[in-house]
């Protein structure tokens, strides 16, 4: 599998306990982007944060998890995001999704 030098990042942002069809969220997201063959997909859970609703969500020692913030960020083809971007909408019933045009300098490894 091979990325385009000039390739796009999705970024999407939600919470620990949003859901998709009884599983979660992130989990769901990243099995179709696999599904999809797009080739990459990492999720990054936040220490903090708030969204649309102001409320601040936190991971504090006397609170192990309150609905932590997630960011899960996906890079491949213009073409392949575009073509993911339906399924996304179909998962997501709230969160923030941001694209960005991105450089890729490499992606594996050449000949290993």
């Amino acid at each position: 599998m091979t990325i385009p030098e000039q390739a796009q990042l999705l970024r999407i942002y939600i919470g620990e306990d949003d859901r998709a069809n009884g599983k979660p969220l992130y989990e769901a997201i990243v099995l179709k982007a696999r599904e999809m063959e797009i080739a990459g997909a990492t999720v990054l859970r936040g220490a903090m944060g708030y969204g649309h609703s102001s409320r601040l969500h936190t991971a504090k020692i006397l609170r192990l998890s309150e609905d932590l913030p997630l960011v899960i960020e996906i890079v491949d083809s213009e073409a392949k995001i575009a073509a993911f971007l339906p399924e996304l909408d179909r998962m997501m019933t709230s969160g923030l999704i941001t694209l960005e045009k991105v450089q890729v300098l490499q992606y594996g490894t050449n000949g290993r």
